[in-house]
């Protein structure tokens, strides 16, 4: 059995608590326990994972937040950033899944986040866990 951290930029209440009911119904449907960390932003999102990554209590890693474009340039830095950083933990060996919704406007989150429509918090726990499978393949 594995335990699986699950870290939210929790912003906006509505779309992660669809998030978090996917990503936790995926993981609990596996037999896995989770936790979950709550962050204030999606740039927080990498840096609570690289914190908690140094006290070996998880076996795998879901991000989860929702990041949708404004008026500013902030949507791309904010999105690019997180993934970039997920992304670097991930080529360090931790297994993460990233569930970080960067979408145009608030129709298309709630369509990814509802865990009865496209469940991009249950899809980011399913990659999360093929990715611990994949890490103890290869650590064997």
């Amino acid at each position: 059995m594995a335990h699986i951290l699950i870290v939210e930029a929790r912003f906006y209440d509505h779309l992660n608590d669809m998030l978090l009911a996917g990503a936790r119904r995926a993981i609990e449907s596996a037999g896995h326990t989770h936790e979950t960390l709550t962050v204030p932003g999606a740039l927080e999102v990498p840096g609570a994972i690289a914190l908690a990554a140094a006290t070996h209590d998880y076996d795998a890693y879901v991000a989860i937040g929702v990041v949708i474009r404004g008026e500013t340039y902030h949507f791309e830095i904010v999105a690019g950033e997180s993934a970039r950083a997920i992304m670097a933990l991930t080529l360090d060996g931790l297994a993460i899944g990233n569930g970080i919704l960067t979408t145009e406007n608030e129709e298309q989150a709630i369509r990814r986040a509802d865990p009865e429509q496209l469940d991009k918090g249950g899809g980011a726990a399913e990659a999360a866990l093929a990715m611990l499978k994949l890490r103890q393949r290869f650590d064997a």
